[in-house]
């Protein structure tokens, strides 16, 4: 087993490793921007490193500075956590080639899962289904417009390269296609340096249903049941729960046994999640894999009483895992809370805490990094917290989260708490009633 280990991230996921490598026996280096020198990530850990400015460019992506800080601390593996560098292949590589290990899958598999075509086409020669669309990048125009009129319209234009929603438009008619081109074009070369763009059918009235995986490095794959991520805002995730209120057993059987397909294809180890657009007809379709530990990794890990970061983590250090398939015991509900205005179209509110209460009580888990007196800083996401809420029935799980979020206080900068609090109470949510165009008609009051 690793003897310390150096956290490549910052915040709430930096502590949430921690935490697990403290219960391991495992020594920590945390590693912090000038920005976020106050940190509890920081505090909390064994040693920290300051790697640089609060720009990301010169601190939790500079790659130099970060190898320097894991070779000067004598660190045997690094964790790289969600976001930032997670799923940066070469990032991977260089640790190797340091002799460091890379708490994650290998570069191979990085890269071939994180170009999006590429992934498509290893999932079409495993047997995963895939929505119908374009078979390699587009090249022109011309070419989109001949592959949309023979799928038919709605379709949608996604960047090859990246996520959140950048370099994606969903085009409704021919019309439309030349602007919606170009503009996703220029978004994915902007945010990614990679204008490469592809094309898919437009699944409407879908839901986001991932399933969550683990491969070990003897071949072994399995899953850990699913996750509904459907509630989003321009293709941001806000909530996300476990089961998902859309699945039946005969459907989680057969996207489980997709997902181990989609992993054993690339022979994935580590924890990773297999990411499915489910349509009405409970159809679906293989989107993308995240080979890194998931925001909402938490919701898993309180429905089946798992820890998944120390299953990452043991994985990494050659343990096999059980193989073992796990399906939900209980009912898991969580809510984002970042720090936006959501009376103000969710603008960034980045500030000092000045007073902060955290909700406690039975069946109620607060993962976060900020304390009163805490400043958020403006360079990064806007996520302080996440607060899961867990019970017998999904009934039980939302009067949990409104109770909680009722508890949760955070004055001096603004937060979307009271989206939250009213989306608990909307009766279409509380129904299952929803896909991931329920905030398109959602109205904050």
């Amino acid at each position: 087993m690793f003897k310390k280990i150096l956290i490549a991230n910052r915040g709430e996921i930096a502590l949430r490793i921690i935490r697990t490598c403290k219960e391991m026996g495992i020594k920590t280096v945390a590693v912090y921007s000038t920005a976020d020198k106050d940190s509890l990530h920081v505090k909390f850990a064994d040693e920290a490193v300051c790697i640089g400015k609060p720009q990301s460019s010169e601190s939790y992506l500079n790659i130099p500075h970060l190898m320097a800080a894991a070779e000067i601390t004598n660190a045997d593996a690094i964790h790289p956590g969600y976001g930032f560098l997670a799923e940066n292949a070469r990032f991977a590589e260089i640790c190797g080639e340091h002799g460091i290990k890379f708490i994650g899958p290998t570069p191979d598999m990085i890269r071939r899962m994180g170009d999006k075509m590429t992934a498509k086409e290893t999932m079409i020669a495993a047997g995963v289904p895939v929505i119908p669309g374009s078979e390699s990048l587009l090249q022109s125009v011309e070419e989109a417009k001949s592959i949309a009129k023979g799928m038919g319209y709605p379709v949608i234009i996604k960047a090859t390269a990246g996520g959140g929603g950048k370099g994606m438009r969903v085009v409704w008619e021919e019309s439309e296609l030349e602007n919606s081109y170009n503009m996703a074009k220029n978004e994915a070369r902007a945010a990614f340096n990679n204008d490469g763009i592809y094309m898919e059918k437009f699944v409407e009235e879908p839901r986001h249903i991932e399933i969550q995986v683990a491969g070990d490095q003897y071949g072994k794959v399995c899953h850990l049941s699913e996750r509904d991520c459907s509630i989003q805002r321009r293709h941001q995730k806000l909530v996300e729960e476990s089961p998902s209120p859309f699945m039946t057993p005969e459907l989680r059987e057969k996207m489980g046994e997709a997902a181990i397909k989609a992993a054993s294809a690339i022979n994935y180890e580590s924890v990773g999640t297999i990411e499915f657009l489910v349509d009405k007809h409970r159809n679906f379709y293989f989107m993308e894999m995240n080979t890194r530990i998931q925001v909402e990794h938490g919701v898993t890990e309180e429905v089946i009483n798992f820890d998944l970061v120390k299953e990452q983590i043991k994985i990494a250090a050659g343990i096999p895992i059980s193989g073992k398939n796990y399906t939900p015991q209980m009912h898991a509900i969580e809510c984002r809370i970042n720090a936006e205005d959501p009376y103000n179209d969710f603008r960034p509110s980045p500030g000092k805490i000045t007073v902060l209460h955290i909700p406690g009580g039975h069946g109620v888990r607060v993962d976060s990094h900020i304390y009163a007196g805490y400043v958020i800083p403006p360079y990064y996401d806007s996520m302080v917290a996440k607060i899961i809420t867990m019970a017998q029935t999904r009934e039980e799980a939302i009067n949990t989260m409104e109770r909680a979020l009722s508890e949760f206080v955070i004055e001096g900068v603004k937060t979307t708490i009271p989206f939250h609090q009213q989306l608990m109470r909307d009766e279409n949510f509380r129904k299952g009633n929803f896909t991931t165009k329920f905030t398109e008609t959602f109205k904050l009051v």
